[in-house]
């Protein structure tokens, strides 16, 4: 059951990338290139943690280095993927996708497709016929949760209006 540590790890990960990556866009001041400045720095942390961390990985374990292309090129897809996904949540807060709705769809709609292109790829054993009606249910339920949770999504509290003290007179002082 040790997977499942990981698995809790990117589900907490992945949980909060949306807020912290809208969060770091906004703190960027600049409204037109808040978010790709913001981006850039994803990109950064992705080469600090997705090159550097493997490769003292695969050294400490003694790997040959020996990459055969056909798996270079599905991991490089894998990983254009990933990050054209990055770059589209990006895209959905620069059009006034608020992180909340943006990560429900997101999180409720990509384990569709994975379930989906995952049948696709990898059938199941005795042909489509056999799959189960909970795994339809479960298609539907992450659909409808997905809906509900950006349809009914907390409001956020207004911020404190700013009031600004009128100057004081000269004898006031």
């Amino acid at each position: 059951m040790q997977w499942l540590y990981y698995v809790l790890l990117t589900v907490a990960t992945w949980g909060l990338y949306g807020v912290y990556l809208h969060s770091g866009q906004m703190a960027m001041g600049d409204p037109v290139n808040g978010r790709y400045k913001a981006f850039l720095f994803v990109g950064v942390a992705y080469f600090i943690i997705a090159v550097l961390a493997p490769l003292l990985v695969l050294k400490l374990n003694g790997s040959d280095f020996n990459f055969p292309s056909k798996g270079v090129w599905i991991s490089l897809f894998a990983g254009a993927l990933g990050a054209v996904g990055a770059f589209g949540i990006l895209l959905a807060f620069g059009a006034k996708g608020m992180p909340t709705v943006v990560m429900a769809i997101v999180f409720a709609g990509a384990p569709i497709v994975n379930a989906v292109a995952a049948t696709l790829m990898h059938p199941p054993k005795g042909g489509f016929g056999g799959i189960a009606w909970q795994f339809y249910a479960g298609i539907v339920l992450a659909a409808a949760g997905g809906c509900l949770v950006s349809f009914y999504k907390p409001t956020p509290a207004p911020k404190a209006a700013v009031t600004k003290a009128a100057p004081l007179a000269a004898g006031q002082r």
